[in-house]
C-alpha cells in the first residue's frame, strides 16, 4: 500500500497516518476565480463562509487574493494584502478550531498573512517563483504545501518523472530555509499547464509520489479537466466527477483534500477511508 508520512502537525490540527482525510475548505476573496469569484470578498463575506466550511468538516481553511485560472490577472503585493488579510484576522479571531493556509506565492504576503494569524503557507509555484516564501514560513514554523507547476515542460518526457525533479529543488529550498521535512506537503498539481490526459495519468499513478514520505494535497475540485470527463460545462456542476476523483485519491494514499463542497466530500471520503483502512489491516 502507499506509504505517507506518519504525521502533520497544522497549527491547531494534526493528523497522522492512520487518521481520516483532511478537508480543506476553498476561501477566495477574488473578483475573478473560477467557480466562485467574487462571492466572498470582504471581511464579514470571507467569515462567514468560512463557518459554512467548518461546519460542514473542513478541517482547513484556505485562503486565497490572487486567482490561478488561465488568463487570471497579476495582483500586486499590496492589493493582495488588503484582501486575504482581513479575511485571515477575522478567521483566527472567530477561533473555528480550523487550521487556516493563505494560497500565495509571495514572500512578503506570506510572512505578513502568517503574523494575521495563518497556520500554512500554500504555495501554487512551490517555492521557485520566490524562494524567500521558504524563509518566511520557517521563520514562523509553518509548514508548507509545495504545488507543481511548470508552465515550460518537455511534452516527450515522463509527466513524474518531471514532477519528482521539480519537487525536489522545491524540497531543496524548503530545507535549506529552515523548513522541516515534517513540515512539508507536496501537491501534484492537478490541472496546472497540464492536459486532461496528464491529470488522469498523475491521479492513476499517485502511489509513485507517496513513496517520497511526505503527505499529498490533492486539488481537483470543480476543475476543467472534470468538466471534459463528465460534459458538464459549468464548474458547479462538476461535484460528483470531483468526488470521484478524490476517492481514487485516497485509495491511493492522499492525506489533503482542496474542494469548494465540503459537505459532499466528508461523506464520501468517511466511507473510503473506511475501506482503504480495512484494506491495510
Amino acid at each position: 500500500m502507499p506509504q505517507t508520512a506518519q504525521a502533520l502537525k497544522l497549527g491547531p490540527i494534526s493528523w497522522t497516518q492512520s487518521a481520516p482525510p483532511l478537508i480543506m475548505g476553498i476561501i477566495n476573496v477574488t473578483p475573478d476565480s473560477f467557480s466562485d469569484g467574487g462571492r466572498h470578498i470582504g471581511r464579514d463575506k470571507a467569515l462567514s463562509h468560512a463557518q459554512q466550511l467548518a461546519s460542514e468538516g473542513a478541517r482547513i481553511l484556505d485562503i486565497g487574493g490572487e486567482s490561478t485560472r488561465p488568463g487570471a490577472a497579476l495582483v500586486g503585493e499590496d492589493e493582495e494584502l488588503d484582501r486575504v488579510i482581513p479575511a485571515i484576522s477575522a478567521i483566527a479571531e472567530a477561533n473555528l478550531g480550523c487550521a487556516i493556509s493563505v494560497d500565495t506565492y509571495k514572500a512578503r504576503v506570506a510572512d505578513k498573512a502568517l503574523a494575521a494569524g495563518a497556520h500554512i503557507v500554500n504555495d501554487v509555484w512551490g517555492l521557485q517563483r520566490e524562494p524567500d516564501i521558504a524563509k518566511a514560513a520557517a521563520d514562523h514554523q509553518a509548514p508548507v504545501i509545495i504545488n507543481h507547476w511548470e508552465k515550460e515542460r518537455h511534452a516527450d518526457s515522463d509527466i513524474l518523472d518531471q514532477m519528482k525533479r521539480f519537487f525536489d529543488r522545491s524540497i531543496a529550498i524548503a530545507l535549506a530555509a529552515g523548513v522541516k521535512h515534517a513540515d512539508i506537503v507536496l501537491d501534484p498539481g492537478i490541472g496546472f499547464a497540464k492536459d486532461v490526459a496528464e491529470n488522469i495519468e498523475i491521479l492513476a499513478r499517485l502511489e509513485q509520489l507517496c513513496v517520497w514520505g511526505y503527505p499529498l494535497l490533492i486539488g481537483t475540485s470543480r476543475k476543467r479537466f472534470i468538466g471534459s470527463l463528465t460534459g458538464r460545462e459549468e464548474p458547479r456542476d462538476r461535484v460528483f466527477g470531483t468526488v470521484a476523483s478524490n476517492v481514487v485519491a485516497l485509495m491511493k494514499g492522499a492525506a489533503i483534500f482542496r474542494v469548494h463542497d465540503v459537505a459532499a466530500h466528508k461523506d464520501a471520503l468517511a466511507v473510503a477511508h473506511a475501506i482503504s483502512q480495512q484494506q491495510r489491516t
